[in-house]
C-alpha cells in the first residue's frame, strides 16, 4: 500500500513531461488522479491509461487554467468523478512560449505568460481550497528562474515564477491554520520538451557540465519530490520553495 492510498489528486498540465511524471508517481503511491490538459488530449489519455494500469482511478479534463470559467469546469468534473474532497493539488501548468527581450514583448505576450504561469496558480488554488481539509497539500511548480532571473529572453517567465514563489509563502501562512500545507519546487535544467523547444543543445550541454552532478535532471526526480511533499512524511513542511537542480544553484 502506498503512502497516498485513496487520496484524490489534481494535476494541472498533466499530459506530458513533469506533469505526467507527477500524476503517475502520485498514483503509484495510491492516489486517484484528475489529469488536466489543454492541447494534448492524446498525451492526457496516455497518462490516464498509465494510472489505470496501476489500478487507480483517473480522468482527463480539458481546461485552460488561465481562464476562470474553465477552472470552474475542471472543478465540476473533478467533483463529479471523485466527490467533494481533494487531498492534493499540483499547480504544474505553465510555459515560456518564446524567448523575448524587453523591447520584443507586447501586452498580449505579457498576459499570456503571466496568466498561464501565475494567474492559473492563484485561481486553481482558490477553486480547490474549499474542498481541502486538514492534512491536504498544495504543491506549486516554480522554477530556478525565479531565483536567478532565468536565461536570455525569459524575463516574463522568470518574473511569473517569482510570483508563484511568493504566492506559495503567502498561502502557507494563510492556509496553515486550516492544516493545509503549501510548498513549491524550483526545478533547474530538467530534460523535457520545454528545453527541447527553447534551449539550444550547446547551452544545455554547458549547463550540465557545470552542474555538480554533471547532468540534467529527470521529470521522475521532480515527481518523487512532489510525492514526498504530498505525504505525511512532510507534515511539518510548508512555505518552502525547494531547489531541485543538481547543485547548480543554492537558495
Amino acid at each position: 500500500m502506498g503512502k497516498l492510498e485513496g487520496k484524490i489528486a489534481v494535476v494541472t498540465g498533466g499530459s506530458r513531461d513533469i506533469g505526467r511524471a507527477i500524476a503517475i508517481k502520485l498514483a503509484k503511491e495510491g492516489a486517484h488522479v484528475a489529469v488536466n490538459y489543454l492541447n494534448s488530449e492524446k498525451g492526457a489519455n496516455e497518462t490516464v491509461a498509465a494510472i489505470e494500469a496501476l489500478g487507480k482511478k483517473a480522468i482527463a479534463v480539458k481546461a485552460d487554467v488561465s481562464k476562470l470559467e474553465d477552472i470552474q469546469q475542471l472543478k465540476a468534473e473533478v467533483t463529479k468523478a471523485f466527490g467533494e474532497k481533494v487531498d492534493i493539488l499540483v499547480n504544474n501548468a505553465g510555459g515560456l512560449f518564446a524567448r523575448k527581450t524587453l523591447q520584443e514583448f507586447d501586452e498580449a505576450f505579457y498576459d499570456l505568460v503571466m496568466n498561464v504561469n501565475f494567474k492559473s496558480t492563484v485561481f486553481v488554488s482558490q477553486a480547490f481550497e474549499p474542498l481541502m481539509d486538514k492534512g491536504a497539500s498544495i504543491i506549486n511548480i516554480s522554477s530556478q528562474a525565479a531565483r536567478d532571473g532565468g536565461g536570455g529572453g525569459s524575463a516574463l517567465y522568470s518574473s511569473s515564477k517569482g510570483a508563484v514563489t511568493t504566492f506559495t509563502r503567502a498561502m502557507a501562512k494563510e492556509l496553515g491554520p486550516k492544516g493545509i500545507r503549501v510548498n513549491a519546487l524550483c526545478p533547474g535544467l530538467i530534460g523535457t520538451k520545454f528545453h527541447d523547444d527553447f534551449t539550444k543543445d550547446e547551452i544545455r550541454s554547458k549547463v550540465a557540465s557545470v552542474t555538480p552532478l554533471r547532468r540534467e535532471g529527470q521529470a521522475t526526480e521532480v515527481a518523487d519530490l512532489v510525492a514526498y511533499l504530498a505525504t505525511d512524511d512532510a507534515t511539518f513542511v510548508t512555505g518552502n520553495n525547494i531547489d531541485i537542480n543538481g547543485g547548480l544553484a543554492f537558495s
